[in-house]
């Protein structure tokens, strides 16, 4: 019987690890996967304890806390995996389409409702949990790089290669938003998913045993009903093996079968969750940012407006990578402007892409493991470039999560090759300036996550502070706008309110600056006027909003409370009954059945002595709270007033007989 011999036969020779010392002198740590492994998921620990206490922020509200199936706990995990991701949140069928192609993520959604039947509605947890899966996937991308250099290069060189590029990510700033923000949490696991299937489908092949191509299977799975974008490891994989192995290609076909069969049954399942339309692109500005206004409607973006601008944000990314800073979460229209070829940007993102593009495809031929860098990066971006459909924005920091694995492997890659120059195995000493540099990237960068972390505390915190860098953001205004609204209706100091709802105010026509069609800041504008008693103008901003959708709801509601504040303002405060009137039986035309509207409408009549109005009124407002003991007192005053004692005495005492602080609150009676 023949011995078993590894089928990949033809590998460099290697320092090995007990014996790296002598000439080139590497220290032991310098070998030491455990240490090392240990040193990288620490590392990521303590760059991300800061969020731990952070509250929930941003997409939170849509995944967890107003999500009526994460919210019933284990209960709400049949709702999850029956319909599309925004179901929960929306509680409306039709909104799977919001975004071109729709959603169907339920693997973490059943994670949350876990942690909220654990927990309840508590951060921590889920903070926690963040963090801790970041570090786990930073150790697992330590030991898939390993893994894969060492099949390639010498060991002192695919250590620092796997070293550096995984200190390089895990300490990389545009990856806040993925840890920091608890929804981020399908980035993290379709990476972490995606490695796992990658690292145990070589020990497969390595080892010739199928229960590892088993544990990549199962890993894809849950990749895969994370994010949609591990579709993409079915590229990223098989290159893997090309660049990394001598595997045949019938041998890497076999091998892929474990990760295709997997990806079938997702896009089943998907096609039959959400159907299998993809719903076409949305003609709205804040779900689709190809388009934009001519006069009152929305058209598409012309073919080269719609490349120019994508290019565009594919060179943001680099310039991101490179240099990560300034940072935002919000790049919705138009923080990134409308575009054209004529701008030398575009042109020089152009350059770049098809230079990486023609790079990649010639080291195709060679095997030169920058390619593979190249071509990882450009693979797992694919999906989320805007060039296949609409991902509902121009870009996103968190989109770059996984394409930044590529970038951190051709980083590294630069760095050796500064440090080794044309030394193939160099001594320990030779590196150390490579070692240095990394060293200083990594801390920079460090301490840029850091601190950008603190933004993410809360919504507050987060759309107030990025909306200086998102200048143009129609969506990232109207979300500041909202939360200094919301903040100035805590306080209870008029003195102090007012300058945070005007400051609301300018956000929102900053909004409408980008976006006049944008009903959700004419929405928050009536509401910011209606707290500032600037009821004329509430009204119309209400107005307005209708115009653009009549069936918009908030608006009808708010229009008709603001009806009625008005009247009451008027009334009480300026003692202007005839517009007093006028406002309040508008407001009772909008809801006939607001309690509030009709007993300001009895008052105001009785006021005018007009009694069998303000009977008619009163005797409404008994009718939608016939338990309210005013209700009932107030009517029995107003049968006094038009003469009919005796029945105005029985519903004071039936009033009284309900509350019997009623008549001292009321001011006392017949």
């Amino acid at each position: 019987m023949s011995k078993k011999t590894n089928p990949d036969k033809s590998r460099p020779a290697k320092i090995r690890p007990e014996t790296g010392a002598g000439t080139l002198n590497f220290p032991g740590w310098y070998f030491n996967e455990k240490i090392l492994g240990w040193a990288v998921f620490i590392f990521a620990f303590l760059l991300y304890a800061n969020t731990l206490t952070h509250n929930y922020t941003q997409d939170d509200a849509i995944v967890i806390y107003d999500n009526m199936f994460t919210t019933q706990g284990i209960k709400g995990i049949p709702g999850i995996l029956k319909y599309d991701t925004f179901y929960g949140f929306f509680k409306e069928e039709g909104k799977a389409f919001l975004v071109s192609g729709g959603r169907y993520r339920p693997f973490t959604l059943v994670m949350f409702a876990i942690e909220w039947q654990l927990f309840g509605r508590n951060p921590f947890p889920g903070h926690l949990i963040n963090v801790l899966l970041f570090g786990l996937t930073c150790v697992l991308l330590y030991k898939v790089l390993l893994l894969l250099f060492k099949q390639k290069v010498l060991h002192n060189q695919a250590y620092f290669i796997a070293f550096a590029a995984t200190l390089l990510f895990a300490a990389h700033p545009v990856h806040t938003e993925v840890v920091a923000n608890i929804k981020g949490r399908d980035e993290i696991m379709t990476l972490l998913g995606s490695l796992g299937a990658l690292f145990f489908s070589l020990k497969a092949y390595h080892s010739q045993k199928n229960h590892w191509n088993l544990a990549a299977a199962l890993l894809f799975m849950a990749a895969l009903f994370s994010k949609e974008n591990a579709i993409t490891f079915l590229a990223v994989v098989p290159l893997a093996y090309y660049f990394f192995t001598k595997a045949t290609l019938p041998k890497i076909a076999q091998q892929m079968l474990w990760l295709f069969v997997p990806a079938v049954i997702f896009l089943l399942v998907r096609g039959a969750v959400i159907g299998w339309q993809t719903g076409g692109e949305p003609m709205e500005l804040m779900n689709n940012p190809f388009v934009k206004i001519e006069g009152d409607r929305y058209v598409p973006f012309t073919t080269s407006e719609r490349l120019a601008t994508i290019f565009f944000t594919l060179g943001k990314y680099v310039q991101l990578l490179i240099f990560p800073h300034p940072l935002t979460h919000d790049y919705y229209p138009r923080h990134i402007e409308i575009m054209q070829f004529g701008d030398w940007r575009v042109l020089l993102s152009l350059l770049i892409y098809l230079s990486l593009a023609v790079f990649a495809v010639r080291s195709l031929k060679t095997k030169n493991l920058f390619g593979f860098g190249i071509a990882f990066y450009l693979i797992t971006l694919s999906i989320v470039s805007n060039f296949l459909f609409p991902v509902g924005t121009n870009m996103s920091e968190r989109f770059i999560f996984m394409p930044s694995v590529g970038f951190c492997i051709v980083a590294a890659l630069l760095v050796w090759k500064f440090s080794a120059r044309k030394n193939e195995n160099p001594a320990y000493e030779k590196i150390r300036p490579g070692l240095l540099l990394v060293t200083l990237i990594v801390l920079a960068f460090g301490v840029k996550t850091i601190a950008r972390n603190f933004v993410w505390k809360d919504n507050y915190t987060l759309f107030t502070t990025d909306v200086e860098t998102s200048v143009r953001s129609a969506k990232l205004q109207n979300a500041a706008a909202g939360e200094l609204i919301s903040k100035a209706t805590k306080m209870e100091d008029d003195a102090a309110r007012r300058p945070i709802l005007l400051k609301a105010k300018e956000h929102l026509l900053k909004a409408l600056e980008v976006h006049p069609n944008y009903k959700n800041a004419y929405l928050l504008l009536g509401n910011a006027s209606n707290y500032l008693d600037e009821y004329e103008q509430a009204i119309d901003f209400y107005q307005k909003a209708l115009q653009l959708d009549p069936a918009y709801k908030d608006a009808m509601n708010n229009l008709a409370v603001t009806y009625r504040n008005a009247g009451r303002y008027y009334g009480e405060k300026k003692g202007d009954l005839s517009k007093a009137l006028q406002y309040l039986t508008k407001s009772y035309e909008a809801q006939p059945d607001d309690y509030e509207t009709l007993r300001l409408l009895g008052v105001a009549y009785g006021i005018q002595q007009n009694h069998p109005k303000a009977i008619e009124f009163f005797e409404k407002a008994a009718a939608v709270q016939p338990e309210n003991a005013d209700a009932l007192y107030n009517l029995g005053s107003a049968y006094f007033n038009s003469g009919n004692t005796e029945k105005g005495k029985a519903l004071h005492q039936k009033a009284i007989a309900i509350d019997p602080a009623v008549q001292s609150r009321m001011g006392g009676g017949k």
